[in-house]
């Protein structure tokens, strides 16, 4: 009876010891993980009632932001963040003057939804579609010279390239082979322009890895209700790659971009890549180690995917409302807080942001 007794308290003691360590385990894990999360958010500037998407950043720091012309109350298109927050109209004010009522101009913004600088330019995607009430004429960008602040090129898309209702929501450059590319969110499509030539292709119309594969996301207790095709786009330059995803949608597609030069249409489609499943996203970005950054809309987060196939989280947390759109600087992620989900109606007590966190080491 003694010996029984000494081998039970042997034995409790022994797995109550296996299961602190477990729970030490367990512990650490978990702060390691939190610590992971917790990386300082710093707020670079902020607009109130202004409704901010775009976000770049040039080779020297310079900061461009865009708003899109989604309500009568739009003050400006594009504005240049300085170093303490403020901002002011760029090129000019005579730029950001149009209003709703006016005819359209060659020289005034009506809807810009993206903003890329690349190398000494600043890229200006105008949508010509204020209000998503249909394209006023055609889908543009134009191009300024970053070191004279003056316009040097106005390319149009052909009209083969969009339609009606198409919403040419964001554009990457291709340096090697001289071309922009788009995504239509309003009607699920890719296009592509030629630098050289001022030519536009449109491929993967109404296809599959375009369209949107839902017609609401959740946040929280509450339902976003909207269908919205291809939307975030990144460009690999090393393997000649272009990702893009629908903002409603589950799944990130890519494509060589050399499909845009074929003509049969069957082979552009067997081109397509289904590459993973991930949250609802905006916006993407590469950094220079081949990490793809997304945000988790419905959970207020920035993930990433690692070269390697791993999806980690960035940052999360109510500094992350609808990342937008990213922007990478000197070591840190620059991202837009555009709240689409909490943006209807009155708008005017909302504050939008623009914030940075450093990039993994």
């Amino acid at each position: 009876m003694k010996r029984l007794l000494i081998l039970s308290l042997f034995f409790i003691s022994f797995f109550a010891c296996k299961n602190d360590k477990q729970k030490e385990t367990e512990t650490i894990e978990t702060t390691e993980s939190i610590s992971e999360n917790k990386q300082e958010i710093i707020e670079v500037a902020s607009f109130k009632g202004q409704q901010v998407t775009g976000v770049t950043v040039t080779e020297n720091g310079r900061l461009f932001a865009n708003f899109p012309r989604w309500r009568d109350t739009v003050k400006y298109s594009v504005v240049e963040v300085f170093e303490d927050g403020s901002f002011k109209a760029y090129p000019s004010d005579i730029w950001n003057l149009w209003q709703l009522d006016d005819q359209p101009k060659e020289d005034q913004f009506l809807g810009v939804q993206s903003v890329v600088a690349f190398e000494d330019k600043l890229y200006v995607l105008d949508t010509r579609n204020p209000k998503f009430s249909g394209v006023v004429d055609a889908p543009r960008v134009f191009v300024f010279n970053l070191k004279t602040n003056t316009l040097e090129q106005t390319y149009k898309l052909d009209k083969d390239s969009y339609h009606s209702d198409s919403y040419i929501n964001d554009l990457r450059v291709d340096k090697v082979n001289n071309k922009l590319y788009f995504t239509d969110s309003g009607h699920a499509g890719l296009v592509a322009l030629d630098l050289n030539t001022g030519k536009s292709t449109r491929i993967l119309d109404n296809h599959k890895s375009t369209t949107a594969e839902v017609s609401e996301l959740t946040f929280d207790n509450t339902v976003w209700k909207n269908t919205v095709h291809s939307d975030g786009i990144a460009f690999d330059p090393k393997k000649q790659r272009l990702f893009y995803h629908a903002l409603t949608g589950y799944s990130l597609y890519s494509i060589p971009v050399s499909s845009f030069n074929l003509k049969d249409k069957a082979k552009i489609e067997a081109s397509v890549t289904l590459e993973v499943k991930t949250a609802a996203p905006d916006g993407m970005i590469f950094d220079q180690k081949g990490n793809l950054y997304y945000a988790d809309l419905e959970h207020n987060k920035i993930d990433y995917i690692t070269p390697n196939g791993t999806i980690k989280t960035l940052i999360e947390g109510d500094k992350v409302k609808w990342a937008d759109t990213f922007s990478i600087y000197n070591g840190y992620l620059y991202y837009t807080n555009s709240r689409i989900n909490e943006a209807s109606g009155d708008i005017s007590d909302l504050k939008f942001t623009i914030n940075k966190v450093e990039l993994p080491k």
